[in-house]
């Protein structure tokens, strides 16, 4: 099995989050195409097809393993 890359991962996930936060705000077309592209995307890299499973692989693969307390990644990536 392929492992997704953690830092795109967490790129998506934040993408993500920003964009349904902004087609929150104010829907518009734009803004909506653009989520349904990283919603698309974020499924294909976590082998999905259904965006809440995504998030949620996504989640688990950048949760701290083994004891960490900070993750893998630092929170700027």
């Amino acid at each position: 099995m392929i492992v997704p890359d953690p830092k795109v991962a967490r790129t998506l996930l934040t993408r993500y989050a920003t964009l349904r936060i902004a087609q929150s705000e104010r829907e518009r077309p734009e803004t909506a195409r653009a989520l349904q592209d990283v919603a698309y995307t974020l499924c294909v890299l976590m082998g999905t097809s259904d965006v809440r499973e995504a998030v949620a692989a996504a989640d688990a693969l950048l949760e701290p393993r083994d004891g960490a307390t900070g993750g893998d990644l630092p929170l700027a990536v």
